[in-house]
């Protein structure tokens, strides 16, 4: 599993517009194949910022989502507007959160 998380930056006064295209795009992202979860929440609304999160089964899957139309065309409209400070990881040892 791949975990991809961190920051999202915007202008604040573009972060309603923002978020707001970001979850209806999130509808769709969640249906793609090896979307384990996709989610976005306003983390200081003052600063713009959004705080990232995203499972993905595998890189494949990553890449098919970087690579989807509906990414590419949220991205290309948002380049130069948004600002990511975003970091990928692998999970390799998932276990339940309470230890036996």
């Amino acid at each position: 599993m791949l975990i991809v998380t961190g920051y999202m930056h915007v202008d604040p006064s573009d972060l309603s517009r923002f978020h707001a295209e970001l979850q209806a795009i999130a509808v769709v992202v969640r249906q793609r194949p090896g979307s384990l979860s996709y989610d976005a929440a306003v983390d200081d609304a003052q600063a713009g910022r959004l705080l990232i999160a995203e499972r993905w089964h595998d890189q494949a899957a990553l890449n098919a989502h970087l690579d989807a139309p509906e990414t590419k065309a949220f991205v290309q409209h948002w380049e130069g507007k948004m600002r990511g400070d975003i970091c990928k990881y692998d999970a390799s040892n998932e276990r339940d959160l309470i230890a036996d």
